[in-house]
């Protein structure tokens, strides 16, 4: 039986890191952003590669949860997904994922905005989906009865073995070393998207050091952050420590 572990995260979060880190696992598969296509086709949004994207993908909601919930392509037993939940403005939703295991990564909006900021010329509340993060988190620890997995970015910076550890154990899957290391390069699993989203990690080895200096946002950015806040500090809550 394949575990199929649904990442939920906003954009510029660590998620390619975190990606990289189970990717790096003998016994797991790895997809980025499944959904992406069928975001940027439903909602004409101007992203950087948007019509490469499309033509790569395949945007059909109801074809790609289907390809979900089959087997991975190589037959692994662990199956990781990172999910955007901006993207998931689509037919597809919390009910779809029956049987999957959901976890969550979140990032202190100041510093999710910042990061953004260096690859958009602009933020608005609508590109990160928080809001829509925080209702599907709620309704999962209505299912389960208590809070699914939750960890924070800047955690695992400051702590990768401990926190990634603790992370395993709440997903029921076995700790493994390999995920603290991997080579710098592309892989076949990345998306198209890549060449302009991901170039940080791309020359990467293993997780960076905890971010420690203050953030500048403008005025209007500093009011997005704030309206983030309460979304971010529901999650924040729960998260996993070392």
């Amino acid at each position: 039986m394949t575990l199929r572990i649904a990442m939920w995260s906003g954009p510029r979060n660590l998620s390619t890191a975190m990606m990289r880190s189970f990717f790096s696992r003998s016994d797991t598969f790895v997809s980025d952003e499944p959904f992406y296509g069928c975001f940027l086709k439903t909602s004409g949004a101007g992203h950087p590669m948007r019509e490469e994207t499309i033509a790569a993908m395949n945007c059909d909601w109801h074809s790609v949860m289907e390809s979900l919930r089959g087997s991975p392509p190589n037959g692994s037993p662990v199956w990781y997904q990172k999910h955007m939940w901006h993207h998931m403005i689509g037919p597809v939703g919390y009910d779809d994922f029956a049987g999957f295991t959901h976890a969550f990564l979140i990032r202190e909006p100041e510093r999710m905005i910042a990061s953004y900021l260096r690859k958009r010329e602009s933020a608005a509340f609508e590109d990160f989906g928080l809001e829509r993060q925080a209702e599907f988190f709620e309704r999962e620890a209505d299912r389960l009865g208590h809070a699914p997995p939750v960890i924070d970015a800047n955690d695992v910076l400051a702590d990768p073995q401990g926190v990634l550890l603790n992370l395993c154990t709440a997903l029921g899957i076995r700790w493994d070393t390999a995920m603290l290391h991997w080579k710098a390069g592309r892989r076949d699993t990345d998306g198209i998207w890549a060449a302009h989203w991901y170039n940080t990690v791309e020359k990467s080895t293993g997780f960076g050091a905890p971010e420690t200096e203050p953030v500048e946002l403008s005025a209007d950015d500093e009011r997005l952050a704030d309206r983030m806040r309460s979304y971010y500090d529901r999650l924040a809550a729960h998260r996993i420590a070392a």
